[in-house]
């Protein structure tokens, strides 16, 4: 099928991808780094995320694709369109786990682009922009952080120095493991124009699956800000000493924690705040804990509530500590502004899902993605199904074959629509 004879006859939903062969592709990718409860363990830049991406790099050969990698080891798999210099329809997400992760977080993204680019072949439909797959480095961060690091050289948001130079805890650097596995490229990391760029993702919360909708349209994704905090009190017997005379940095932990709590619920229903990690000194049982280092997420799709919410933190934590005698120390270690996904490419998306006659919703992302920094440089916008009781970065994250096709299916049509415009 040509572009001009798609342009005279439309895309319609006959035009569809091999659900099956996508399903089959996904639980080929499972095995590798395949964990006891049914996840895997895929951690960045090790040699099982070699052997994902040398699986799937092969795949993509296979289907006609050219393929190249930048400097943070981005892997671009092409399908060359009618005009070869154009501006490419991109797609794609990672290939990197949590280290208790499941079989379609990231993953699910990569192969659904690659299935996208095996059924233009199979319907032999020549778009006018060439069509990209990537797998985007480490944007798990569980073993270099920051998260979604490589998408953020790629978008200018950090420097290639930078992202090269981010370690594990054994102290092992991105750029040493890249050339370890062989994913060190010569290509500059971004830098080059792009058409309209999608990603294809789980949702990784329960919305969807409650509301029994088989499309997450993602309109917007939520800001972010990262704290970490210290309390520091006196360490004391836990016996002699008297509750008034006490300067317990966990007591003051724990007020923080549920002011952290109930600043959540008053921005609700948008906002999300987390205490997720917490370590105690000494830890011991009969000692009053002398001093507490402990994390905070605060996320909205608003930045001014975003902003309102670390004001009352940072007045909250303030009063609470000198309540009870403790020395504070707050900083915030990571800001991540709110996106507001390409209006066309939300359509785009829209208009797919409608095309099939899946029943769908508007939806805000509470997590970040690739797509999210891609935004800042490329007309952006992303589609989510559900997956089973909203559990993900979990060995039982789970998604029906049905649900997972649907996506793939919104995003073919979607990146269709984008690679046929004039180029």
């Amino acid at each position: 099928m040509s572009t001009s004879a798609m342009t005279e006859r439309g895309i319609d939903s006959s035009v569809k991808v091999n659900g099956r062969r996508l399903w089959d592709s996904l639980m080929t990718m499972a095995k590798i780094g395949a964990t006891a409860k049914g996840g895997v363990c895929r951690l960045a830049l090790t040699d099982l995320d070699r052997q994902g991406r040398d699986v799937i790099v092969g795949w993509a050969k296979e289907a006609g694709c050219t393929v190249s990698v930048d400097q943070m080891g981005n892997v671009f798999m092409r399908r060359a369109g009618r005009h070869g210099e154009a501006a490419p329809v991109m797609t794609g997400s990672h290939a990197d786990s949590q280290p208790t992760g499941g079989r379609f977080d990231g993953i699910y993204g990569v192969l659904g682009g690659l299935e996208v680019i095996r059924t233009l072949n199979d319907h032999r439909i020549e778009t006018e922009h060439p069509v990209e797959a990537v797998i985007w480095t480490n944007e798990e961060g569980s073993r270099f952080a920051p998260a979604m690091v490589a998408s953020g050289v790629f978008a200018g948001v950090f420097t290639l120095e930078y992202g090269l130079s981010r370690k594990d805890i054994e102290g092992k650097t991105i750029g040493e493991e890249l050339q370890r596995i062989g994913y060190a490229g010569e290509i500059p990391c971004g830098g080059r124009p792009i058409h309209a760029a999608f990603e294809l993702h789980i949702e990784q919360g329960p919305i969807l699956e409650a509301e029994r909708k088989t499309i997450g349209v993602v309109t917007d994704a939520q800001g972010q800000r990262w704290y970490e905090v210290v309390l520091t009190g006196q360490e004391a017997h836990a016996g002699p000493t008297p509750m008034p005379r006490r300067r317990d940095a966990l007591l003051g932990a724990a007020r923080v924690v549920d002011l952290v709590n109930r600043i959540g619920f008053a921005h609700a229903p948008l906002a999300c705040a987390t205490v997720g990690m917490m370590q105690v000194h000494p830890n011991s049982r009969n000692v009053i804990p002398g001093r507490v280092f402990f994390t905070v997420d605060f996320r909205h799709p608003d930045d001014a509530v975003l902003a309102q919410m670390d004001a009352e933190l940072r007045q909250g934590v303030a009063d609470i500590a000198g309540g009870i005698g403790l020395e504070t120390a707050l900083e915030q270690i990571f800001y991540y502004a709110p996106v507001a996904f390409d209006r066309a490419c939300v359509e785009s998306v829209r208009r797919a899902t409608q095309r099939f006659g899946y029943s769908h919703r508007d939806m805000v992302s509470g997590a970040g993605h690739d797509a999210c920094y891609l935004a800042q440089v490329a007309p952006t916008s992303m589609v989510f199904v559900p997956c089973v009781d909203g559990i993900s970065h979990n060995e039982i994250e789970d998604a029906t074959p049905e649900w997972i096709e649907a996506g793939a299916n919104v995003l073919l049509h979607a990146m269709l629509e984008r690679a046929c415009e004039p180029a």
